[in-house]
């Protein structure tokens, strides 16, 4: 083996260190930057808050209870005036175009989340503690099944509400009513 194959062979191993076991979030947040392509910073800016409306509820992922990774999992039926805080994540190029909970597909560059308890879809202010920006997604997935995590938001979220670098931030989530703001 030659000096000039060390570079690549520190790159592959490097990344296989990255990718084994969970991503990183350096790893997350550079594929989706190599994913936005021509979605300037001013384009997620543009792209407005979801806006609450009464809808039928998804055929998919209200169901009575789920089980994930061994922990039970029993979705609301109302969620009316519910509040938490917690830690907010994102998810992003790894999910793109994959069907949501909801069965929609999923599509980074919307005002969208994922609850695991939330009835779908529901309307949600999510609130960065750490800079209070504020956001309204809608949410049609559930998740998110990391310990400690209440809501997994899309990168356009996620980058309106700065952190997509950092990777999670602590929130405080509001069930909006339908119809209102």
């Amino acid at each position: 083996m030659t000096s000039h194959h060390l570079p690549t062979i520190f790159s592959v191993a490097l990344a296989t260190l990255l990718l084994s076991g969970c991503e990183t979030l350096t790893h997350l947040a550079s594929l989706a930057t190599s994913q936005v392509g021509s979605t300037t910073p001013s384009r997620l800016l543009a792209t407005p808050d979801a806006v609450p409306k009464r809808e039928p509820r998804c055929k998919y992922g209200n169901m009575a209870s789920y089980t994930v990774k061994g922990k039970r999992y029993r979705p609301m039926r109302s969620a009316t005036d519910f509040t938490e805080k917690g830690i907010a994540s994102w998810y992003g190029p790894n999910f793109q175009g994959k069907p949501t909970s909801c069965m929609e597909k999923y599509d980074m560059y919307q005002m969208s989340a994922a609850h695991k308890t939330l009835p779908l879809p529901s309307y949600v202010e999510v609130t960065n503690l750490e800079n209070n920006r504020k956001v309204v997604v809608r949410v049609n997935d559930r998740g998110p099944f990391h310990e400690g995590r209440i809501i997994d938001l899309s990168y356009t979220a996620a980058w309106k509400l700065d952190l997509i670098k950092k990777g999670t931030a602590q929130v405080s989530i509001r069930v909006l009513p339908t119809g209102s703001r």
